[in-house]
């Protein structure tokens, strides 16, 4: 179970980040969630929207290098510990998490995207675990 997401490739500079929005907005993308890092001289922006594969055609379009990823989604349960629990069950079948975000759906607990070395395997684990994983028709 696996959700689409857009990594974006900007330079680190003024105005980058806007033009991306704007033509994503200017497609009626909506961005359902988002997360920017930067180095000193570029950014890796990765969302998830709602059409992924049309966000990625505009910005090629457009000059703009972008990939389309899979994560893997989940349900975080409201409680203490909750996010160490799912991140432990990662970390005991041996795989690395590359980056995480939260997400903003309705439903029980924190929901967050992450990345890992090997996303089959995560997603093994974490359903024998019990929790909740997340589809991009939950976004």
């Amino acid at each position: 179970m696996f959700i689409k997401q857009l990594s974006i490739f900007l330079e680190n500079k003024g105005g980058s980040l806007g033009e991306v929005l704007q033509i994503i907005s200017g497609e009626k993308i909506n961005i359902l969630s988002a997360s920017l890092a930067d180095t000193n001289d570029f950014g890796v922006l990765r969302l998830l929207t709602s059409d992924t594969e049309k966000a990625y055609t505009v910005l090629k379009e457009r000059g703009i290098t972008s990939k389309i990823n899979e994560v893997v989604g989940v349900c975080v349960p409201n409680q203490t510990g909750g996010f160490s629990k799912v991140v432990q069950v990662i970390l005991d079948g041996g795989i690395n998490i590359s980056y995480i975000y939260g997400l903003s759906v309705n439903n029980d607990g924190a929901n967050i995207v992450m990345k890992t070395e090997d996303q089959e395997k995560t997603v093994k684990l974490l359903e024998a675990a019990g929790v909740k994983l997340l589809s991009e028709k939950d976004l």
